[in-house]
């Protein structure tokens, strides 16, 4: 008989299920699929950034040791679906962007294909290129939706009249730069074409989300669903640029379907990345508050400018936490683009609330400041009671009790307001606030299977892990909705021959998966009880909540950071990043404070040295690999903590859960900025804040 106990899995700080595998070097990850006989791709990319391909000279390539074939656009299959461009690999000689893959190379080894694809002579017709982003420019246009299907735009009262009407006036513009993803494990894909039949075809691909993988590539090849499989149980990071299938894994299984029977792997190099895989797109902010004397606002603006690709459109939601952050009657948020011959944009970790917070977040410390009003209180005093922009009431919002708490965590009430009064050691040093948001999501319907053999209970559902914690969290939410230890349950991820889940993005993977697994295991108890028989088993599903209708669902938080300057050299250092949370129930603190200070790290990154530098004459990222794009390692920042408050939402999911993924990199470029300005009194609105920004503008 199966034991039964009190539900006690969530909530306890268990270690991550999958770390011993991968200290051991046991997980397996895409590029390291045990497959017979491997092919290795290489890709060749163009070298100008708009024209088209007039003529390529293959000989010397092809007659490299170990060559099997070169595919360009003259020899490709032609795919059965091209509507999404992006995807549409070597199916014309046009090329939109530097970059663009335009030949692959099959060889019997990674180095023969890489010095084959070396060899390949283009021809090319070049066309004049256009890959500046300005908020001057006369072609910007208003997409019909921003990221994933909201409304564009938004107007409420009369922003203008307010503006003019208000006691105090911030208009200020403030600008993020382009920024690429860069998970430690690139992006890979090992492929497999098995002609036998009507035809088969398995991926190992590195990806946020099996199910929407396959999708996606069954359309372009024209396969039907049980034609494809795809396997991930396994991700090393990514960050929102695998949630989305990008061209090498089209390029992947084109390659094996042109080797039957023998698979390929296809792993994108450091470089490749910043053209294939995605990216941030930049944006510039123009952010316009009115307050009265006493700081409440009156009228908040947000005008956003950013880019996308000529071939396909992506427009980043940056405007959207404007519109429910802070309780003003007049408010207004717009979005364009600039159509340009760049790679496309996609998701990048927070998409819409990272860089839309940091204009917003500014502009409340740069009106804090004009009113002589702490900011902290600043933000308490705009502390809406209902959503601004809908009217509905909040499941649960708790920003005011996560400034207090940080504030004094931190140790607020020290601060000396007053910029540039602070100097210890040579170090100017100031400190910064700001407030987090970010929304809570249940995706579309995904399925979950509970079965019990031998004792044992096993949970299986396609989600993914990319470091998040799935492989540990999954079991604590089964388990407490069996009523048995969560050492009796174990999960199965990562693989189409599981059911349907959605894709691990916007915060949402634990929410909607462990929804589903709620669905299975009562299911489960009301039809098997509590002494099953092996072989026992049923499906539950879970899609978007109902509660979602009635209530504006979201995480937030407030983020403190302390900066110090030197005041000689202009040396910036951030030793202390403190963050608290209101996250609904936290399923496993470990994971959970893990998660949080990995997004603040990031958020420091993006404050002091994240930019993807772009060089307009070629229309090239010139800093593309890691030696020259940096990052914030550790020792960037001595003290980071995340904190986080009991927080009891019944409406949002089964478990009382938010996510947590991207609360914590939110804010946090904001709170560094404030802090900096706190420091030396040198405002900094276009990131990142480097030496050249300050230098020149420190007090004598």
């Amino acid at each position: 008989m199966a034991q039964v106990l009190e539900p006690r899995a969530m909530g306890r700080d268990l270690v991550r299920r999958d770390g011993p595998d991968k200290i051991r070097g046991t997980a397996g990850y895409a590029d390291e699929t045990p497959v017979v006989a491997p092919l290795y791709a290489f890709l060749v990319q163009a070298t100008i950034a708009r024209g088209r391909v007039l003529d390529m000279d293959l000989t010397d390539a092809e007659l490299g040791e170990g060559v099997l074939r070169v595919i360009t656009a003259a020899t490709a299959e032609r795919l059965a679906s091209t509507e999404d461009a992006e995807l549409a690999a070597l199916q014309s000689a046009e090329i939109a962007f530097r970059g663009q893959v335009i030949g692959l190379v099959l060889a019997e080894t990674s180095e023969a294909a890489r010095r084959a694809g070396e060899l390949v002579r283009v021809d090319y017709e070049q066309d004049p290129h256009d890959v500046t982003l300005a908020a001057d420019r006369d072609d910007l246009y208003a997409p019909d939706t921003v990221n994933p299907a909201y409304a564009t735009d938004t107007y409420d009262g009369d922003v203008d009249a307010a503006l003019a009407g208000a006691d105090v006036v911030v208009d200020q513009t403030y600008s993020t730069a382009m920024y690429h993803n860069n998970p430690l494990e690139p992006h890979a894909t090992t492929a497999l074409w098995d002609p036998a039949g009507p035809g088969f075809l398995t991926l190992w691909d590195s990806t946020q989300g099996v199910h929407p993988t396959r999708s996606a590539v069954q359309k372009v090849l024209g396969l039907d669903e049980q034609q494809v499989r795809v396997v991930c149980p396994y991700v090393g990071g990514g960050f929102g640029a695998k949630g989305r299938p990008h061209v090498h894994v089209v390029l992947a299984a084109m390659a094996a379907r042109a080797v039957p029977g023998r698979p390929v792997k296809l792993a994108l190099t450091r470089q490749q990345m910043f053209s294939l895989a995605g990216y941030r797109t930049p944006t510039i902010q123009r952010m316009r508050l009115g307050a009265d004397r006493d700081g409440h606002l009156q009228a908040i603006a947000i005008d956003v400018v950013e880019q996308t690709s000529r071939i396909k459109e992506f427009a980043e939601q940056t405007g959207l936490p404007t519109r429910m952050m802070y309780a003003a009657p007049n408010r207004r948020t717009t979005h364009r683009l600039a159509a340009l011959d760049v790679p496309v944009p996609s998701w990048m970790r927070a998409p819409g609330e990272c860089p839309g917070m940091f204009g917003p977040e500014v502009a409340m410390d740069e009106l804090a400041e004009a009113l002589d009003i702490d900011p902290v209180q600043l933000r308490i005093r705009n502390e809406p009671d209902i959503d601004p922009e809908t009217g509905k009431p909040f499941s649960s919002r708790n920003l005011v009790a996560c400034l207090r708490e940080g504030a004094e965590r931190f140790g607020w009430a020290g601060r000396d307001p007053r910029p540039a009064e602070r100097l210890e050691g040579g170090w100017l040093v100031g400190t910064g606030v700001a407030s987090s948001i970010y929304p809570t999501y249940r995706r579309a319907e995904s399925t979950a299977i509970i079965r019990y053999d031998m004792g044992r209970y096993t949970a299986a559902i396609g989600a993914a892990d990319l470091g998040t914690g799935a492989w540990t969290v999954l079991p604590q939410i089964a388990a407490d909705a069996l009523s048995v230890p969560v050492e009796d349950v174990d999960v199965l991820i990562g693989d189409t021959a599981h059911p349907y889940a959605t894709v691990a993005g916007g915060s949402s993977g634990t929410a909607t998966w462990g929804s589903a697994l709620v669905e299975a295991a009562r299911a489960f108890r009301d039809k098997f009880g509590t002494d099953p028989d092996d072989g026992d088993a049923i499906a539950g599903s879970a899609g978007p909540s109902d509660a979602a209708q009635r209530y504006t669902m979201a995480a937030f938080g407030a983020q403190f950071a302390e900066a110090r300057v030197n005041a000689d050299t202009g040396e910036l250092r951030v030793p202390r990043l403190l963050g608290v949370f209101a996250a609904g129930r936290i399923i496993n603190p470990r994971t959970a404070r893990s998660q949080l200070i990995g997004g603040m790290t990031m958020g420091l990154s993006m404050a002091l040295h994240e930019q993807s530098v772009l060089d307009p004459r070629f229309g090239h990222v010139v800093n593309h690999d890691l030696a020259e794009y940096h990052i914030t390692a550790c020792a960037d920042v001595g003290d980071v903590q995340a904190h986080w408050i009991d927080e009891e939402d019944p409406h949002v999911n089964a478990m009382g859960s938010k996510g947590i993924g991207e609360i914590g990199i939110v804010g946090t470029a904001a709170a560094v900025s404030n802090a900096v300005y706190n420091a030396t009194g040198v405002r900094v609105r276009d990131l990142p804040i480097t030496l050249d920004k300050l230098l020149s503008a420190l007090p004598d």
